[in-house]
């Protein structure tokens, strides 16, 4: 059924430029923004008219920059709802901007008028820092509060603070007299579920009965989790990065960063977290900050009645929210500007930079760990790098790459397969099952039982006088302990042990990381493939460490590496590895080494940290040049044009335009030619987003372009408000109403609705020019002509459908999924 209606659309037509042409002028306008397949006929027929027969005009090329006063020509009385946007469409950002821009030039006038519109100045001019204060309190605040929640939940499942049952394990035996230096981490205040059950605290008794307890509540959690998801928020699920960075881009998605989706999230990162599941907190946390940007922005009219600047605000909340997630402000800046901006002017980097501060600020006031420190995983090292570690570093770099490769194919095929099955119709019981598999298998192993941040702090630690854990099991050489404090020491049965678990906790990591990364529970990447790449740093730098102590004499260790002395410090390898597979799966790059550099507050290992960085991007670049997040907005057919994306082929703009020649005409409007029955029946009869007004069939040069839901609402609004219109009243777009017979009815007047001014190109435009002017303007759609005459329209989605042509993809299985 669904195969006969795409038939029937044109979808599956024999070649490709058929594909290309099947639909109509709706798409025009929309082409971008509709490429999504939402399961119901409207939405079935925008996806279609985006770049469709029916639009041509005949603009000049720049005429909507210099001419932004007649873009927004607006009624005497401004009818409601003109200029808005669909669900799932593309904003039109140089319309948006030339809003923006009549707005500012109005409030300037007046401003001098009275106190009162100074007053109003004042508040439009400072409502941008104070949309982004907002952001950043609410963010800081979410992130403290998601952490302690997080915290307490993972502790719940192994036992329970009966003096106070709000403290997790740690902060119970804080106020203890009883505990020890070895087992600092047991007191009697905290109970295990087996001493609480059956009474004994050891034996194989206390561990099945833990064991259970453990899967018991990590099901409870993940099952309660998606269940929320399920009814409350489906839009809460996954990270949410993909659809945020397609968002910025000048997609609209309703819904998606709205004060459900908020609350839902925020619970159900918990849960998710709580549960073991192998995902972060992370990348959550930036869908978090961007719903509390979209709605505090909703607060201020220069915002709530302009896209584009909304825009400006999510890119500032984006920013705040990696500076909660890592205790990183500079990072989450830089990740605004590299990783998920679109449209990114200094002034949103100043705001970015103010609303990152305030969210560490409150994180900081907060306090969730106790330890003064913004992440759980905090770090100093004093030991400098040699020159000889390079080469490892540059080692875990490669396995960055490599495990980024494998993950995107492996995870992409998943989430493919899932799409395409039955698999796909049952998330809880996906959820289930993925948690029972995780908590079946981690339980046994300590680092993996572990949560992961948890874990991470344990491996990027150096060993020092009282570290404890079995990584820090070596055997002490008094007489080398004399010469420094803690010099290199050979390992003893502990760490052997640990480096075994760590081995299996790796393969493990690895497997269920790429079946947990998409299902229906908020699931962040940064902190499963940061604990990957921290395990395999910590087993190559005991590797190495241990290599040195054993062998000193050789060349590459004697020159700076004697006897006793600490040379090598494995928890560095384990922050070098974690930032390797951490860029490896996303091809961050400046971001990511100045996040990891924040985390660690030492400059001298920036070197080390970029080396590895960048030869796991270009490891990873070498399978593919897509990271994670463009992987899922392809597979989900988001109308994204990525900027990192190189367009080399030699094409031109006829070759890629719509109508073909073996397409019916563009439907376009006339002048001053049509009445109103004429345009409502070609609303009415076809699926396009837009028309291109026209002075005359035959001539075919263009007056403007009129959006499909511009004319709809100026319609009705004209028959309810004015008299006299009715079907057969002449509708004119042009700027003096052509003379009529004294009979006729009142005519009704649309220019103000009209775009005077859309992009034009001439059909031996190369193709190269056309997608750069996409990506830097934004564009929805773009008219071709030759010698000032209208052939055809190219839009968003063409350029995408050519683009999966140029690359030997069948455009219809990257579209409309």
């Amino acid at each position: 059924m669904e195969s006969e209606q795409l038939f029937r659309r044109g979808y599956y037509r024999n070649s490709y430029n058929s594909i290309t042409s099947a639909s109509s002028d709706e798409e025009l306008l929309d082409g971008a923004g509709v490429i999504m397949d939402f399961q119901t006929s409207e939405d079935d027929n925008l996806l279609d008219g985006d770049a469709s027969v029916g639009t041509h005009y005949t603009m000049t090329n720049g005429g909507s920059i210099n001419s932004s006063t007649h873009l927004l020509d607006l009624l005497d009385e401004p009818i409601p709802g003109v200029g808005t946007y669909d669900d799932f469409h593309t904003i039109d950002w140089v319309r948006e901007k030339c809003k923006d821009r009549e707005r500012h030039r109005r409030i300037n006038s007046k401003k001098k008028e009275s106190a009162w519109e100074m007053a109003k100045s004042l508040y439009d001019a400072w409502s941008g820092w104070l949309v982004v204060t907002l952001t950043g309190l609410a963010s800081g605040a979410l992130a403290g509060l998601i952490d302690i929640a997080a915290d307490w939940m993972t502790d719940l499942k192994e036992g329970i603070c009966l003096d106070a049952l709000w403290f997790n394990h740690e902060q119970c035996c804080w106020g203890s007299n009883k505990t020890t230096f070895e087992e600092r981490d047991k007191c009697p205040q905290w109970k295990t579920w087996a001493e609480l059950i059956i009474g004994q605290a050891e034996g194989p008794g206390s561990y099945i009965m833990n064991y259970i307890m453990y899967i018991f509540w990590a099901l409870s959690f993940a099952f309660l989790a998606v269940s929320l998801v399920k009814v409350f928020a489906p839009y809460a699920c996954g990270s949410g990065i993909p659809e945020i960075k397609t968002i910025l881009s000048g997609f609209i998605i309703r819904g998606y960063l709205g004060k459900w989706t908020l609350m839902i999230k925020t619970i159900t990162l918990v849960l998710a977290v709580a549960s073991g599941l192998s995902l972060g907190k992370e990348g959550p946390l930036v869908h978090v900050a961007c719903c509390c940007g979209n709605i505090f922005s909703y607060l201020f009219p220069k915002y709530s009645t302009n896209e584009a600047k909304k825009r400006e605000v999510l890119s500032a909340a984006s920013a705040a929210g990696v500076s909660v997630a890592f205790g990183a402000p500079i990072g989450g800046v830089l990740f605004s500007l590299e990783e998920v901006s679109y449209y990114f002017p200094l002034k949103t980097l100043w705001r970015s930079f103010f609303a990152a501060l305030v969210a560490a600020f409150v994180l900081r006031s907060i306090n969730p760990f106790g330890n003064s420190r913004l992440v759980l995983f905090y770090v100093e090292y004093h030991t400098p790098w040699y020159l000889f570690e390079l080469f490892p570093f540059i080692l875990l770099g490669v396995f960055g790459g490599l495990w980024g490769a494998f993950f995107i194919r492996a995870n992409i095929a998943w989430c493919r397969r899932r799409k395409s099955t039955k698999f796909g119709k049952y998330p809880v019981l996906e959820v289930i099952i993925v948690a029972a598999v995780t908590a079946v298998i981690a339980f046994p192993n300590p680092y993996t039982r572990l949560n992961t941040s948890e874990l991470i702090k344990q491996l990027f630690t150096d060993c020092g006088p009282l570290e404890s854990s079995s990584l820090c099991d070596y055997r002490n050489d008094m007489n080398a302990s004399k010469i420094v404090d803690i010099p290199d020491r050979p390992a003893g049965t502990g760490v052997y042990s640990a480096i075994w678990q760590l081995c299996l906790a790796l393969i493990f990591k690895i497997i269920m990381t790429v079946f947990t990364f998409g299902i229906k529970v908020p699931s962040g990447l940064f902190i499963p493939s940061m604990a990957i790449g921290a395990i395999a740093g910590r087993i190559v730098g005991i590797a190495v460490e241990q290599l040195a102590y054993y062998h000193h004499d050789w060349f590459i260790f004697k020159e700076w590496c004697e006897v006793g002395a600490d040379c090598i410090t494995p928890g560095l390898y384990a922050m070098v590895g974690a930032a390797a597979c951490l860029g490896g799966v996303t091809r961050m790059t400046v971001s990511l080494v100045v996040i990891v550099f924040e985390l660690t507050g030492g400059l001298e290992y920036i070197v080390p940290l970029m080396a590895a960085v960048m030869t796991s991007k270009w490891v990873g670049d070498a399978f593919g040049r897509e990271g994670i997040y463009e992987a899922h907005i392809r597979l989900n057919g988001y109308p994204f044009l990525d900027a990192k994306e190189e367009f080399t082929h030699t094409t031109l703009a006829a070759d890629v335009m719509r109508p073909r020649r073996s397409d019916p005409p563009l439907a376009v409007l006339t002048q001053d030619n049509m009445t109103v029955e004429d345009i409502e029946n070609l609303i009415n009869e076809t699926s396009y987003n837009g028309f291109p007004v026209i002075m005359s069939k035959e001539s075919q040069r263009l007056v403007g372009f009129a959006l499909r839901r511009d004319l709809t609402i100026a319609i009705e609004s004209a028959r309810k408000k004015q008299e006299g219109i009715v079907g057969s009243s002449r509708v004119c777009f042009a700027q003096h109403t052509p003379s009529l017979p004294a009979e006729s009815p009142r005519p009704l007047k649309l220019r103000s609705i009209l775009d005077m001014s859309p992009f034009t190109v001439t059909d031996h435009t190369p193709m190269e020019i056309v997608v750069d002017i996409f990506r830097k303007l934004g564009l929805r759609q773009c008219l071709v002509t030759h010698n000032g005459r209208l052939l055809g329209i190219i839009t968003k989605k063409d350029i995408l459908r050519h683009m999966a042509q140029t690359a030997n993809q069948d455009p219809a299985s990257i579209m409309f999924n």
